[in-house]
Order: C-alpha cells, then structure tokens, then sequence
C-alpha cells in the first residue's frame, strides 16, 4: 500500500513539473484541505487517494491503527471533496474536533454506504442535517483564510474564525420627477 502511495506521490510531482498541473494539484489541495480531519498528512493522502481510487487504505493514530475498504466506485476529487466535507461536519456536530482513525473511519462510511445505495451528494447533506452548498463555502473560505493568514490555523478553527464584514447597504435614490408628456403629434395627410 505504502509503495502504491509513494508511486502515486512521484507521479503528480513528475506532472505538476511537466505542466499537467489540474490533477495534482487538486488532490495536494484536497490533501492539504483535511489534514486536520485526518490526523496527519500521511492520513490525508490515504483518505484522498484510497477514496478516489476505491481502494482499501490505512489510518493510524497513536497507537491505533484502521482499514478502511469504501463501498463506492472510484470517485473524482469532487465527490471526495463532498464526502470527506459531510464526514468532517458530521464529527463537528458530534462535538468531535481531532477524530481517532475508528471514530473516522466511522462517520466516513456513514456517508460513504449511502453514497453507495444511490443517494446524491444533496440527499445525503440532508439527511445529516446539513446544506452541501454552506459545507463546500466554509470549507473553501477556511482554506482561503489559511492561506492568507497562517497563523490562525488551529486544531478548532471555528473558535477563530473572523467575525463577517458589515454588509453593504445602498443609499437610497432620490425619487425620479415624472416624465412629462409629449405632446400629441399633429397627423400627416395620406398620400
């Protein structure tokens, strides 16, 4: 398993260095995205790339270690994003901020089982009492904020998560003056 990580590993770095960067990056980005969910990056590789790959993979924590075989078909790394982003929020509302590989590996094939009997991605957001559109924005503005402001990631970045810019408000416009009439057009004579 190892050595399938470590030649899947050298063959993103070989592209991105060839110039065919959208794959690989995208998956790093995943990587990097839930790092905190995993426990460490070498978790997060193995989540991203077992998912994508539908393939068994290995979490280990301390001294403890989990498989974890998904139940779905190989996935693009959108639909991983949307998997690994329900598991993530699933764990948060269990109060669950640095899961164990077992307590992972639980909340996952949660999702993932009913991945696998067919529901969508929406279907699924909403029988765990979730909005995939509000899940995927917070996740995206959390990267971006890491990315701008390092210092404040955190093992529970919710605690410090920038209070949202006052909203813009418009002036109101001053009334229009009504337009006046035309004057009626006096009529031509017929040709």
């Amino acid at each position: 398993m190892r050595t399938k990580n470590a030649i899947l590993t050298a063959l993103a770095t070989a592209a991105l260095v060839l110039g065919v960067p959208a794959a690989a990056q995208n998956a790093q980005q995943l990587v990097e995205r839930y790092t905190g969910l995993a426990g460490s990056k070498q978790n997060s590789s193995e989540l991203v790339s077992g998912l994508r790959d539908s393939v068994p993979f290995t979490l280990t924590g301390g001294k403890t270690s989990t498989v974890i075989d998904p139940p779905t078909r190989k996935m693009g790394y959108g639909n991983v994003d949307n998997a690994l982003a329900l598991t993530q929020a699933s764990l948060r509302k269990q109060g669950i901020a640095e899961p164990t590989p077992e307590q992972l590996k639980n909340a996952l094939m949660g999702v993932l089982q009913q991945r696998a009997d067919g529901k969508g991605w929406g279907a699924i957001a909403h029988a765990m009492g979730f909005e995939l559109g509000e899940l995927k924005r917070d996740a995206r503005a959390g990267a971006k904020m890491a990315r701008v402001q390092p210092e404040l990631r955190t093992a529970n970045a919710e605690a410090h998560r920038p209070e949202p810019a006052e909203r813009f408000v418009r002036a109101e416009r001053p009334e229009r003056p009504a337009r006046p009439e035309r004057p009626e057009r006096p009529e031509r004579p017929a040709r």
